[in-house]
């Protein structure tokens, strides 16, 4: 294939991701980002991996999540071997709280999903967690404690993706924005950047939020409206957690160096990123609550990012209707770095001409609304 045969419209993680796994199969792509590679919602994001489903199927986002995790491990050995870079993936184990009586019994109906898909959990009660995680306030009702939840490093897992890719012959390009396409008889036929035409052979649009606006290009009604995401990062001269703690849609997340990341917010704030004292606040108040030691850290920084959202709670993945090779691959609100190996994979087989190795009909860009509903995870 030539150089430019496959454009990847957007450098975050899944934009990198898919590239990284065309470059394996001997496809050299061109990736083009707005900014710097991995500067937007893949940076802003804690790096959560759950849990692997042993039974997960019937549930599409299940099985996009069960294969993600799966492949995980996999990607981080192969990526530390070839590029030399540790992405940080390890297996921490997390905990799962609840404060009153209805997230108690929430938790309970998570618990009794995670139970079909065969992931393994332990109910603690607040005698039993100085066990699993000696931090957590003892006023708390209930922690399910889930051994094989893992996290990485995000912006060291974006360095190595992209080392993996200039290393196989493609070609990387931050600070190129694009501004549309040209196409002729149901074909993309050049990507048109700032600073100029790209042809190609067929293009991958993965640019977050901002993917509605390069589709409108097409004609193509596709929102992916931005859902605004602050997190801090504290810091400690000891280590003060030993487990991920989630609360329903708040994490603490500690690092190994002591450093610990509390997010996130959810807001709808259109492409505004600036960090504000009330969400600063309010994720602080959120982990001292939930881990009265952490009142002593130090608050090192803040900053936000904005996930893409989609017209359910499910991602785009797919080809674009009306473009025979073009292809979307976006919307994954939270889940973006938990579901991009997954995501790699099956839209690789779709670019490839394999039957994608799990079902892709739930995450078609044309679909039916479907009722919102959370996954079993939710960061």
């Amino acid at each position: 294939m030539n150089h430019n045969d496959i454009v990847v419209v957007g450098g975050g993680v899944i934009g990198l991701s898919i590239a990284y796994v065309l470059a394996r199969e001997g496809v050299r792509t061109t990736v083009l980002d707005r900014r710097e590679l991995g500067r937007e919602a893949s940076w802003a994001g804690a790096g959560l991996i759950p849990p692997e489903g042993v039974r997960p199927g019937g549930h599409a986002l299940g099985e996009l999540r069960s294969l993600s995790a799966r492949l995980y491990p996999e990607w981080s050995a192969s990526l530390l071997e070839e590029t030399g870079i540790d992405n940080g993936y390890r297996r921490t184990g997390g905990v799962d709280v609840a404060i009153t009586e209805a997230e108690e019994r929430s938790l309970k109906t998570a618990a009794g999903r995670w139970r079909v898909e065969g992931i393994t959990f332990e109910r603690l009660l607040p005698a039993e967690f100085e066990r699993v995680e000696p931090a957590l306030h003892r006023e708390l009702r209930v922690a399910y404690f889930l051994a094989d939840r893992a996290q990485i490093r995000n912006p060291r897992h974006l360095r190595a993706l992209a080392a993996a890719i200039s290393r196989r012959g493609s070609l990387l390009l931050p600070g190129r924005a694009v501004v549309g396409f040209e196409s002729e008889a149901g074909r993309i036929t050049a990507v048109r950047s700032v600073e100029g035409i790209i042809p190609c052979g067929g293009a991958i649009i993965a640019a977050g939020a901002w993917s509605s606006g390069l589709l409108q290009t097409l004609g193509v009604d596709t929102p992916t409206p931005p859902l605004k995401g602050q997190i801090v990062l504290l810091r400690s001269e000891r280590s003060l957690l030993r487990r991920i703690v989630e609360h329903g849609k708040n994490y603490l997340v500690p690092r190994d160096d002591g450093r610990i990341l509390v997010g996130a917010t959810e807001e709808d704030a259109g492409f505004d990123t600036r960090t504000t004292t009330l969400g600063v606040r309010d994720l602080l108040d959120e982990a001292i609550r939930l881990c009265p030691c952490l009142a002593g850290a130090e608050v090192e920084k803040a900053w936000a990012g904005l996930r893409p959202g989609s017209i359910d709670t499910r991602p785009y993945l797919g080809s674009v209707p009306g473009y025979s090779n073009l292809f979307l691959a976006t919307g994954h609100k939270r889940a973006g770095l938990q579901l991009s190996p997954g995501t790699a994979e099956v839209m690789s087989d779709l670019i490839l001409g394999r039957p994608p190795r799990i079902d892709l009909a739930a995450f078609r860009t044309d679909r039916e609304p479907a009722e919102a509903n959370e996954d079993v995870f939710r960061s």
